[in-house]
């Protein structure tokens, strides 16, 4: 205890209540997966996500975020990852597939830490503790998004990916999901060529600033909506792995319900399928 009677004991005490604690760090050797929040880091025992051969529809892109991984988990030079388009089209699903499938070559070579909404400002203090690390790490933000007018944002991650002085270490690499390739909204007033300045900035400049941070990934894979044969070949994939029986006919009325065809709505299908056949998944 410091000795409150010492002018210089009581402010280093004040301090350290103005700090607040140090954010929670697990051994970053012992779990396949993390996830990091305004409070640190915590691990997850148990990484789960679909067998890679159940994401059908998306072939070229699971060869390579599959290629990818599994060079960054050989120690090898790897890209970082902007998954980007459809909702529900096995993005994040398709990165923890992935990870899963260079764990069963080695458990030790890469973990994923997934990033709490609210922890991306936090990514400094984690690319810090990752540093020190032999593992190699995949640091994944699903369904990025910036509020409208934050320019802080973006800028941030572009010097995170290259370039800045606290940008990520070489043992890990990014993975980003998002609705959009250009990560931030685009509206019609944006796409024109201003014919006369608006302020001291050029409106265009400040969207193309925006746009320039897909350019900073490696690899900027898009996912599309799926065909129905797509969507009931992953239907089919689904029941048949878990012993479902199923009509083809009710399959496209739930999507038609739904007003959507994806890896998402075809694996809710089956979940109502497995329901009504006692079957927990």
């Amino acid at each position: 205890m410091s000795d409150q009677g010492d002018p210089l004991a009581r402010i280093a005490d004040a301090l350290e209540r103005l700090a607040g604690a140090l954010p929670a760090m697990p051994d970053w050797t012992a779990a396949p997966a993390y996830v990091w929040d305004r409070s640190g880091a915590r691990a997850v025992a148990n990484l789960a996500a679909p067998s890679l051969d159940l994401l059908q529809g998306i072939d070229a892109q699971k060869a390579l975020v599959t290629a990818n991984v599994a060079r960054l988990a050989a120690g090898h030079a790897a890209h970082d990852m902007l998954l980007w388009g459809a909702r529900g089209m096995g993005k994040s699903a398709l990165l923890r597939a992935s990870v899963i499938a260079a764990q069963d070559r080695d458990p030790a070579a890469l973990a994923l830490v997934q990033v709490a909404p609210d922890a991306s400002a936090a990514l400094p203090g984690l690319f810090a503790a990752l540093g020190g690390e032999q593992r190699r790490f995949l640091v994944f933000i699903d369904d990025l998004g910036f509020a409208e007018g934050d320019s802080e944002g973006s800028r941030a991650l572009r010097s995170w990916l290259e370039g800045g002085v606290d940008a990520r270490p070489g043992n890990v690499r990014l993975a980003v999901t998002a609705n959009r390739r250009a990560i931030v909204s685009r509206h019609a007033g944006e796409q024109a060529i201003s014919s006369r300045e608006e302020g001291p900035i050029n409106p265009r400049d400040a969207v193309d600033d925006k746009l320039a941070l897909a350019d900073r990934f490696g690899l900027s894979i898009g996912f599309h909506v799926c065909s129905q044969d797509d969507y009931l070949a992953i239907v089919g994939g689904y029941c048949a792995s878990h012993g479902l029986s199923w009509d083809q006919g009710e399959a496209l009325e739930w999507a038609k319900r739904r007003g959507a065809r994806s890896g998402r709505v075809a694996w809710q299908f089956v979940t109502e399928l497995a329901g009504r056949a006692g079957q927990s998944l």
